[in-house]
C-alpha cells in the first residue's frame, strides 16, 4: 500500500496494511516504519478526543514549499487500550489531497 500527496506527488506512506498502517474509524496509523516523509510539522494545535485522548495536529510541509494544514494528526497522550494509534501520524482515508495505491 502507498499513501501519496496529490498536490506535491510525494509519498507519504509505503507498507503493508495492518501493524505497518492500521486502519481505524476511516483513518490511517502510520507507523514510523512505514513513514517515507519527515514533512509532517506539529501545528501545536492540539485536540481531544473522549476515549483517544490528546493529540495535536500536524501541517504537511512538502518540497514544492506549499503548506498542506491539518492534514494529520498525532496522539501525544494516548490510550493505553488503543496501542495501534500511539505516536503514529494519523490521516483520513477519504482527504482530498490523499490517493492510495494498494
Amino acid at each position: 500500500m502507498r499513501i501519496i500527496h496529490k498536490p506535491s506527488g510525494e509519498l507519504i506512506a509505503e507498507g503493508k496494511k495492518g501493524w505497518n498502517i492500521f486502519s481505524f474509524e476511516g483513518n490511517y496509523y502510520i507507523s514510523s516504519k512505514a513513514l517515507r516523509t519527515r514533512n509532517f510539522k506539529h501545528s501545536f494545535v492540539p485536540g481531544l478526543c473522549p476515549y483517544k485522548f490528546i493529540y495535536a495536529w500536524m501541517n504537511y510541509r512538502p518540497d514544492n514549499g506549499e503548506v498542506d494544514k491539518f492534514l494529520g494528526w498525532m496522539y501525544v497522550l494516548p490510550n493505553p487500550l488503543f496501542p495501534f494509534i500511539w505516536f503514529r501520524v494519523a490521516i483520513p482515508q477519504n482527504h482530498a489531497s490523499i490517493r492510495i495505491e494498494d
